[in-house]
């Protein structure tokens, strides 16, 4: 390419990457964190390794080298006199020699020297205990801390103060919804909430506790705007042992995204304490509706007048509908009362019973809270509750159920 005379020569984009950013030969990399070099705090880093030339010298560089090491040796000679805080590099120079060998040969580890978000969300200490005889899960939030110095643990600052309005809630997965939400009082104006607070769940059965986990997340309450998610923490509540107190001390955690794929239609919307009995002599079954807990709050005012109703499946005549009284503003109300249902013991295997709960309105239709079928049909504790009914005949048999958000039988209210 001829180029004209007076013409500044043009020079390409890859020419002028290459002159300015690659000067000489490029080298091969053997990591890329060769080049972002991280090191334990307190230490400092290691100088490379100076690469020397290991041939033969032949004799006009061996006098060049002579002639420099002599010059080096009178220079050295003459600043030894000065004092060595004057400077300090050169004072500490054959001290770190060694040092730096020995930090080439044993790498740290620098896992331990990690600060990401889940070092800096803070800590959450609480215990649980799973009391098999009243199923009950029994949750103590004991207390947040707050993170010193900087690389501790600790409960992160939410608002413009430099503190957080802190409360903790509690969630069952799978299932979660407000039914099975329980959660603590707020704490003002703090890093350091101690809340020695115990949260109960009521209904809890060994299935449950085989296939449930409990999530615990820690919010900012924020009374002008959305509260403030801070961080959680899951237990799988297969590892508690049965009436024992387990204690825990956990890191909080970004919130973790909820399986999807669960099914909706089996949302959870509380719990339902029910009894089953077979009397011989009346050659009825007795159905007792004892209590609901945690009950999904259908009024704008948070709460419920839950009442329940039961039916024995296949009806053809429609005479089985059995009603409890309503009561207000509740969600976890305990009614206490019986139904008896004239059947034969042995046609018992061919029916269902199916319980709804209803929240009572006035003017408009009641809305569905949730049901439960138990019998042949059923499945889990639904189906030992109905099996161990029959094997126990005059002996009444208790147990909590899941109530879910699908409509046993298509009924209507």
């Amino acid at each position: 390419m001829t180029q004209r005379k007076g013409e500044k020569p043009t020079i390409s984009i890859q020419e002028h990457m290459a002159i300015d950013v690659c000067p000489g030969p490029i080298q091969p990399i053997k990591q890329i964190s060769d080049y972002f070099p991280r090191y334990p705090r307190g230490l400092p880093p290691a100088a490379p390794h100076q690469v020397g030339h290991a041939g033969p010298l032949s004799p006009a560089l061996s006098a060049t080298s002579a002639t420099t090491s002599a010059t080096a040796s009178a220079t050295a000679a003459v600043e030894s006199d000065r004092p060595n805080e004057d400077k300090p590099e050169r004072a500490c120079a054959g001290a770190s020699a060694p040092l730096q060998a020995t930090k080439r040969d044993e790498e740290p580890d620098v896992e331990g020297y990690d600060s990401d978000d889940s070092t800096t969300l803070g800590t959450l200490e609480f215990s649980l205990q799973y009391d098999q005889e009243n199923n009950a899960l029994h949750c103590t939030i004991n207390k947040a801390k707050l993170p010193v110095p900087r690389y501790k643990k600790g409960l992160k600052p939410m608002d413009h103060n430099g503190l957080s309005d802190p409360y903790v809630k509690l969630h069952l997965l799978p299932g979660a919804s407000k039914a099975n939400k329980l959660r603590t009082k707020t704490l003002h104006n703090t890093l350091n909430p101690v809340w020695s607070e115990t949260l109960t769940y009521y209904g809890i059965t060994d299935e449950d506790m085989v296939r449930k986990t409990l999530r615990i997340s820690v919010c900012d309450e924020d009374k002008f705007r959305h509260n403030e998610f801070i961080g959680e923490t899951r237990i799988p509540l297969k590892k508690l042992k049965p009436n024992q107190i387990k204690n825990f001390n956990n890191c909080l955690e970004k919130q973790l995204p909820v399986n999807k794929t669960e099914d909706k239609s089996l949302e959870e919307r509380g719990r339902i304490m029910i009894s089953l009995k077979y009397n011989t002599q009346k050659s009825c079954l007795v159905v007792g509706i004892i209590r609901c807990a945690h009950l999904a709050a259908m009024d704008a005012n948070g709460f419920s007048d839950p009442y329940v109703k039961t039916y024995l499946k296949p009806d053809e005549n429609k005479k089985s509908k059995h009603k409890t009284a309503v009561k207000k503003k509740t969600l976890n109300p305990e009614f206490n009362e019986e139904f008896c249902y004239d059947i034969k013991y042995a046609d018992l295997t061919k029916k269902t019973l199916e319980v709804t709960v209803w929240d009572y309105d006035i003017g408009k239709s009641n809305d569905f809270i949730g049901g439960v079928s138990l019998g042949i049909n059923a499945n889990g504790e639904r189906l030992k509750h109905w099996f161990d009914c029959l094997k126990n005949k005059d002996k009444k048999i208790e147990r909590w159920h899941t109530l879910t958000n699908e409509l046993p039988g298509s009924l209507n209210d």
